[in-house]
């Protein structure tokens, strides 16, 4: 997902080659005044810099979702101070540990992707106890879930969170709203749907228009030359009109020719 105009809310380049992942940091530095509308950060496949995404900074301070899974991160240390963040995506990277700074830099923090990293022991988790807001978290594919009792001793380590790995302490599935975690936004982003689908709506009935008022001016000019040409109605030359006017002609002529011809015999 590329960089958006303002009022926008996604950024980010998806997946990217070196090449892509160049442009995009090109993009993040010259758009610098654009970062404290983004709302939504997506850095998926992109390699970090010595456990840094350059051009991420606290700039961003309405970002209320980052999504970096597969960048190669070994450690959160250098990650900005994002006050606003309530879900973070952090799959598939090489974390093992700097987990107490989640909570300084991202206190609002409510859903928690940390699966498939190296994360070991519950020792490692322990520091989430501080985000208080924390209702989701999910360590799939981490070593830590092979431990006898990892559920149980999860939930007693954080009582705030309500769901491990898509599920409560019931081992009922989390709402799919609640998988997806990000939602806070979904009435916003129906009412600009259908403020798109209106406007959209609207240029195709004002296409539709002018193409009618195209064709009526194509059907006027039609009928001119039409009459113009001598064409009926099937569009052919009209030929009875062109007999009967040669007609009336050669009647003329010969009233004409009658009176010129009794002047000659009364000579």
């Amino acid at each position: 997902m590329w960089p958006k105009a303002p009022g926008e809310s996604a950024w980010g380049p998806g997946c990217c080659g070196v090449g892509r992942w160049l442009e995009f940091k090109a993009r993040l530095r010259f758009s610098a005044g654009m970062r404290r509308e983004v709302k939504e950060l997506v850095l998926d496949n992109c390699r970090s810099i010595e456990g840094k995404i350059k051009g991420l900074t606290d700039e961003f301070e309405e970002l209320e979702f980052l999504s970096t899974i597969n960048v190669g991160l070994t450690s959160i240390a250098n990650l900005p101070k994002l006050n606003k963040l309530k879900k973070l995506e952090l799959s598939d990277n090489r974390i093992s540990g700097d987990l107490e700074v989640l909570a300084e830099k991202c206190p609002n923090l409510k859903h928690l992707n940390l699966s498939g990293n190296k994360i070991k022991d519950l020792s490692t988790i322990e520091p989430l106890k501080k985000l208080e807001n924390l209702k989701s978290l999910d360590l799939f594919n981490c070593e830590v879930t092979n431990l006898n009792d990892y559920r149980e001793n999860v939930f007693k380590l954080l009582p705030q969170v309500t769901y491990l790995d898509g599920y409560d302490r019931d081992n009922k599935e989390a709402p799919d709203s609640d998988v997806e975690g990000y939602v806070e936004d979904d009435d916003e982003e129906d009412e600009d749907e259908e403020e798109y689908d209106e406007y959209a709506q609207l240029v195709e009935d004002e296409e539709e228009e002018d193409e009618e008022e195209e064709g009526e001016e194509e059907d006027v000019s039609g009928e001119e030359e039409e009459d113009e040409e001598g064409y009926n109605d099937d569009g052919e030359v009209d030929e009875e009109e062109d007999e009967e006017d040669a007609g009336e002609e050669e009647r003329s002529q010969k009233r004409k020719r009658e009176p010129e011809d009794e002047g000659e015999e009364d000579d």
